[in-house]
């Protein structure tokens, strides 16, 4: 099944006898939580979860900006927003794509094998915006972790140097040349910039596969090697591992990313375009 959905393909599952359960999640890096976004227009029918609290654990321990939530906690808030093993599920934010691939990547990392992005987000959607806040029927999933696979510090360290580690943070963070968030600029030694704003269109949608394998290929990606993904927290990181799975490659996701790696002053840090 493929990671994504057109609007208007959506339209029609949604006017069908079994409509996906929907969740919008606006968010953006360093902004308001977006609740009141939500509430000023949203998809009909659409839930509103929270990324800082919902998708992610509490930030600090050296566990980056944004843990991996507790199973527990992230099972219990899913079942809040009618989650269900059984019954399809599409994520969507307002328009970069990386709230709803943090969202679409949990999922299917807890164990729910049918999620789906809205392609281009809300820009996407022609349709009419609702203000009413749906409450949906308690949902039953019960994540279980590890469907896909993630990495920890030592493992990106150890990737970068036996396969294909792809930093996925704008290229001016990547070198070092500014770092507006975390503690040092740079990369992990031996990773290779690949923004994610390369893996979508104007409109902000997906760029077709084909492309994205041709991108991914370029940078020595392919079905023979391993491949992992970070970013700054494990947010834009996730929509890099979307872009791959549309290519048809999988990847494993550094969750602590640039902030957890950069938080110990221990592990080494290369600056510049190069990777070392």
């Amino acid at each position: 099944m493929k990671p994504i959905i057109t609007a208007s393909a959506y339209a029609g599952e949604s006017a069908g006898p079994r409509p996906p359960v929907l969740l919008d999640v606006r968010w953006q890096l360093g902004g308001p939580n977006g609740r009141a976004a939500y509430e000023e227009g949203h998809l009909p029918g659409a839930v509103y979860v929270d990324l800082d609290t919902e998708l992610a654990g509490p930030a600090g321990a050296g566990g980056g900006r944004h843990p991996l939530p507790d199973p527990e906690s992230f099972g219990a808030a899913m079942r809040r927003a009618g989650v269900s093993p059984d019954r399809p599920v599409v994520v969507y934010d307002g328009g970069l794509g990386w709230a709803a691939a943090r969202a679409w990547w949990l999922l299917r990392w807890a164990g729910h094998e049918d999620v789906r992005v809205l392609d281009g987000g809300l820009a996407a959607w022609e349709g009419e915006l609702s203000t009413d806040v749906p409450r949906p029927h308690e949902g039953d999933f019960r994540p279980k972790p590890g469907a896909l696979p993630v990495l920890d510090a030592d493992g990106a360290a150890a990737l970068a140097r036996t396969g294909v580690l792809l930093d996925a943070r704008a290229a001016e963070r990547y070198r070092g040349d500014v770092e507006p968030i975390d503690r040092v600029g740079g990369h992990i030694p031996g990773a290779l910039s690949a923004p994610t704003g390369e893996n979508v269109g104007e409109d902000g949608r997906y760029l077709p596969a084909g492309r994205l394998t041709d991108r991914f290929a370029a940078l020595g990606a392919s079905e023979d090697r391993e491949i992992g993904v970070y970013c700054g927290s494990g947010v834009s990181g996730a929509h890099e591992v979307l872009a791959l799975e549309i290519a048809g490659l999988r990847a494993a996701l550094y969750p602590g990313s640039w902030s957890e790696w950069s938080s110990d002053e221990s592990r080494p840090v290369a600056t510049g375009p190069e990777p070392q």
